[in-house]
């Protein structure tokens, strides 16, 4: 099973490493694609008014000069050999309740990725 792991607290985030560890016990095939840097509240926003950088920090370890949903959508159209069968955006450093969930970048990842037709959950702490 190939998953694709995500969030928007930026590719060094504490929540990522835990989510690769609980991932890495489901497959073997996991891909990581995050924003390079902090991006909450970024909803579900895009990058539009310059160039999306992709830097590669290890094998399937990639972050983005973007939003959650850039990453997701790098990750699917210019990453992966094939859509994952999952995936897995967060674990978000805060709550994502109620009305919050549209101005996060968490979830907002993870309806990108259903959007494209694939399961996709989002995880936050609270």
């Amino acid at each position: 099973m190939r998953i694709l792991l995500t969030n928007d607290d930026g590719i060094g985030a504490p929540g990522l490493y835990v989510l690769e560890k609980i991932a890495a016990r489901l497959s073997d095939d996991i891909w990581i694609c995050a924003p390079s840097e902090e991006q909450s509240g970024a909803g579900h926003s895009l990058t539009l008014t310059r160039p999306v950088r992709l830097h590669e920090h290890a094998p399937r370890r990639f972050s983005v000069s973007g939003t959650p949903t850039d990453a997701v959508t790098m990750a699917l159209k210019k990453l992966l050999p094939a859509p994952p069968d999952l995936i897995l955006s967060g674990v978000n450093r805060g709550a994502n309740l109620g009305d919050d969930v549209t101005y996060s970048g968490t979830v907002s990842a993870a309806f990108e990725g259903a959007l494209a037709g694939i399961r996709s959950i989002a995880l936050s702490q609270v």
